[in-house]
């Protein structure tokens, strides 16, 4: 799917990725599920560019139904991983922490995304063998000129990837616009989150980008400007407090 020129979404709103693109090649913002590897080639065939135009993978964290084809690609076509240095181990394979998984869980959402899951391979996670590591604020040299926000919370090296040629920023499981445990639509916090008031302190430098477009891991993209977002998970955040 083209969001607009030079940013494109594979995947739907159960699970996405993102690809940003320019004369120097394209970046791919996070790495779904194994079995989005298709789905990445036929929108990089849609798009006019091939598997040899990707620079690089940008981790927003280490989750497994983020990591999908990264691996594949390293090994394969040599496309650097980067992820935040206190995700590394994690996208390695490491422990994952105890996580919260919100209120208000439904059965069908639930048996949506999972079922989904398997169907893409999700069952057979694919850890990084090798990462590139990055912290807040680092700017890489790289298709979309992507700036690394540092967004703890959802995970120890949750990242938000801004690039404000694109007028976007991609928040990986920082904040979601789809539940997948309850099916509840629009921004709100995202589940199986560490620490989810770190997490909601974390929005404050997604608002600061003043980016039109917000990109989740899950859920539908949304143009509704990034402070109009972070205003409304804060406000679905205190609505599940009650």
């Amino acid at each position: 799917m083209e969001l607009r020129t030079g940013l494109r979404r594979i995947g739907n709103e159960i699970v996405a990725a993102y690809l940003l693109l320019d004369d120097r090649g394209v970046t791919v913002v996070d790495a779904g599920l194994p079995g989005h590897y298709a789905d990445l080639l036929a929108e990089l065939e849609a798009a006019g560019r091939s598997v040899d135009d990707i620079r690089a993978v940008i981790l927003t964290h280490g989750d497994s139904d983020h990591l999908g084809f990264a691996e594949r690609l390293r090994r394969e076509h040599g496309v650097p991983a980067y992820v935040h240095e206190a995700d590394a181990a994690r996208a390695r394979g490491g422990d994952k922490p105890a996580t919260s998984f919100g209120r208000g869980i439904r059965p069908w959402p639930i048996v949506r995304f999972f079922a989904y899951a398997l169907v893409k391979g999700g069952a057979k996670t694919e850890y990084l063998a090798e990462v590139r590591t990055v912290r807040d604020g680092d700017r890489l040299d790289l298709p979309g000129s992507p700036v690394i926000i540092g967004m703890p919370g959802h995970s120890p090296g949750s990242i938000a990837v801004h690039s404000p040629d694109l007028d976007a920023v991609f928040v990986g499981d920082a904040l979601t616009t789809r539940h997948v445990l309850t099916g509840r639509r629009g921004p709100q916090p995202a589940p199986f989150t560490d620490e989810p008031e770190a997490a909601l302190d974390s929005l404050d430098a997604l608002a600061e980008t003043d980016a039109t477009w917000v990109l989740p891991g899950h859920g539908t993209p949304w143009n509704g400007g990034a402070a109009e977002a972070v205003r409304l998970v804060r406000e679905a955040a205190g609505a599940s407090a009650r």
